[in-house]
């Protein structure tokens, strides 16, 4: 992978002002759509979605990239997304090809990176990114994604 195209600390910082300013006084269906927007322009970031948690499943409630998904419901439990809502920690796939929990989204999707949003303890929702590149995500997209994942849940109940 090019080395410019990995997140580092001073993207990180300048797109976490961005979030800060989008999730201002808009509704949270606005921030959410506004949050997608600007994590997609992340080059690694080829889609990104942000679900609620509604019941026992996984609903999506915004999404920036390329196409559609069909996985618009998941099972809390099931698939990476499921997976990471289920244990309330961040799954890094560096290569999906090689995990079992993979639901096929776009053919092209090398990597992904799941991201709780916890509010009061509990998991309400979730930012999901695919990367068309292997091994697209780090500690610092870790780090970085964790706290837009704070910024937001104010804006992910369902």
């Amino acid at each position: 992978m090019k080395n410019g195209l990995r997140m580092d600390r001073e993207k990180a910082k300048q797109l976490l002002a961005e979030v800060d300013i989008a999730s201002g006084s808009q509704s949270d269906a606005e921030v959410r759509q506004k949050v997608v927007r600007l994590l997609n322009q992340v080059p690694t970031y080829n889609w990104v979605g942000i679900y609620l948690v509604k019941g026992n499943d996984l609903h999506l409630s915004a999404w920036a990239g390329p196409a559609a998904t069909v996985h618009t419901t998941i099972p809390v439990g099931k698939g990476v997304c499921g997976w990471a809502a289920k244990s309330g920690r961040t799954e890094i796939v560096s290569d999906v090809s090689k995990d079992s929990r993979y639901l096929e989204c776009f053919a092209n999707t090398r990597s992904e990176i799941v991201v709780p949003v916890l509010r009061e303890g509990k998991v309400v929702g979730e930012i999901d990114i695919d990367s068309d590149e292997l091994n697209a995500h780090s500690s610092v997209d870790r780090e970085f994604l964790e706290a837009v994942a704070s910024k937001i849940a104010k804006h992910c109940v369902a």
